[in-house]
């Protein structure tokens, strides 16, 4: 089954050409199945490139998917038109009377600021608890994933050293997780982030389970089981050359940055970089999609009930 989107959003060509099942809101309202809700928190620059990133992913599961995109309410994005955010995405306080079978909080380039020093902080807490109510699952991805551990369990980010950044590999710690179902014993992930959380402090946190881990790079899936949340420090949803693109920008402004880790073949920045984790990616997020289907209620009034 097809995710549905709107057909002039720059996604719906995108995902059709590489053939991803999209479907026009028009053609699924005349199918007789109630689609599942997923709501994508968008709290990234780039807001086009990474809805595609995320609707791919969603979207290439069996089940039918209506993908809503959700802003914050009072902060106003710049590297996105006004008129895409216009025309696709609605801020948190037109939805929040509304209900979702999941959400996906994604991740942010403000890892250096204290939680509170961000000017959607307040909201983004409310965002949290509104979740506990009106949706059934949700997944904090990076950022969004540390602050979401913050909010409920009180857990600390801690900033590196120096950026962690490239491809490493991460252990499968709880094979029967149906989070992990077809999963490895280890994988590729990309990572590119400046702060971490700390193992020890997930281990003495009743209610947290740390799914896969690095032992370069440290925790990365964590399940909040208590609060019907699922973490993913890391970016299995990044496109193949997303890393290439952040490391180019940076050396074109003249930053210090170290090429990416396990990332380029031969480390080699002039060669293209080889996509190791895109089957990992599918796995994960049609594991999720499939428990969110087979635990949803069926009428979505009773989300959170």
């Amino acid at each position: 089954m097809p995710i549905t989107l709107p057909e002039t959003l720059p996604a719906y060509d995108v995902l059709a050409r590489e053939g991803v099942m999209v479907m026009s809101e028009g053609r699924a309202a005349r199918q007789d199945i109630r689609p599942l809700r997923i709501g994508l928190l968008n709290l990234m620059p780039k807001k086009i490139q990474t809805e595609t990133q995320f609707a791919r992913l969603i979207g290439a599961t069996p089940l039918q998917i209506d993908f809503h995109l959700i802003r914050m309410s009072a902060h106003e994005t710049r590297n996105t038109a006004a008129e895409h955010m216009a025309e696709f995405y609605r801020p948190f306080s037109e939805v929040r009377d509304q209900k979702f079978d999941g959400l996906v909080i994604t991740g942010a380039p403000i890892e250096h600021l204290d939680y509170r020093d961000v000017t959607y902080w307040d909201e983004l807490c409310e965002v949290f608890d509104w979740t506990q109510s009106h949706v059934h699952t949700t997944l904090g991805v990076c950022w969004g994933g540390m602050a979401w551990l913050h909010h409920f369990h009180g857990l600390a980010k801690h900033m590196l050293p120096h950026k962690a950044f490239g491809c490493f590999r991460h252990r499968n710690l709880v094979p029967a997780s149906p989070y992990l179902r077809g999963y490895s014993d280890d994988l590729l992930i990309p990572v590119s982030r400046w702060t971490e959380l700390r193992q020890s402090e997930i281990d003495a946190t009743p209610g947290l389970r740390t799914l896969l881990a690095s032992d370069e790079v440290g925790p990365c899936l964590v399940e909040d089981a208590a609060h019907r949340g699922l973490v993913i420090l890391n970016h299995l949803e990044y496109d193949s050359t997303t890393l290439k693109e952040e490391y180019d920008r940076d050396v074109a402004a003249g930053k210090a940055i170290a090429v990416p880790v396990n990332y380029y073949p031969g480390d080699d920045p002039s060669r293209m970089p080889t996509n190791r984790w895109r089957s990992h990616a599918h796995l994960l997020y049609g594991n999720w999609i499939n428990e969110i289907y087979q635990t949803t209620p069926y009428a979505l009034d009773e989300i959170g009930l």
